[in-house]
């Protein structure tokens, strides 16, 4: 199973005062770029992987998605979607991404926002993705985001593999990838690169 610190106390409270969290999609610093990525979601069939708070589904139904899945390993998360106004096309479901099975050919788009830096089993999770996706789906995700950090060279960046970080507690575990692993393990499963940004 993932890692999951977002359903420790102290790490949830640490990170429900960022802006991201109490302004919503207003206050994600990667917004406006995932948002340039994503498809007219009019019609069609959305499923969130790593969904939060579900703020993108909410987004997804306000702007004319007909279905909505959101799935989400924290259960302190997922209650916190839930307290926004029920909408009977969303649901949101607890699950481990890494040993989620997903239907073949279900929905038109695809997202991961800051969830894949979690997921030590990528390949496994994007194949998924791809044989969920109906003909002409589309999949956009994002890993980790540092808004206004500096560039900085990145110690051992092609050394692979789990990395402890301190971010808002002690011991949080993300999958350092390089940027050509990621593209890798999509064209691996069948992908097609749209764009990139």
């Amino acid at each position: 199973m993932a890692q999951n610190k977002y359903d420790d106390r102290a790490f949830f409270d640490e990170f429900m005062h960022l802006p991201s969290q109490a302004l919503g999609l207003q206050g994600v610093p990667e917004w406006p770029s995932f948002r340039s990525l994503l498809p007219n979601v009019r019609g069609t069939k959305v499923l969130d992987l790593g969904c939060g708070q579900g703020f993108t589904c909410r987004w997804a139904r306000e702007m004319g998605a007909i279905l909505v899945h959101g799935v989400d390993i924290s259960e302190k998360m997922l209650a916190s979607a839930n307290h926004y106004p029920p909408d009977p096309a969303i649901e949101y479901e607890r699950s481990d991404l890494e040993t989620f099975s997903l239907p073949p050919s279900t929905y038109n788009l695809v997202i991961s926002s800051l969830a894949p830096h979690y997921v030590e089993k990528l390949p496994s999770v994007i194949a998924q993705v791809f044989k969920t996706l109906t003909p002409g789906g589309t999949f956009v995700f994002s890993p980790k985001w540092n808004e206004d950090e500096k560039p900085a060279p990145l110690d051992d960046y092609l050394n692979e593999g789990p990395r402890s970080t301190n971010w808002l507690a002690e011991g949080v575990i993300k999958q350092h990838r390089s940027f050509a692993t990621y593209i890798t393990f999509l064209i691996q499963a069948g992908f097609a690169i749209g764009a990139l940004h």
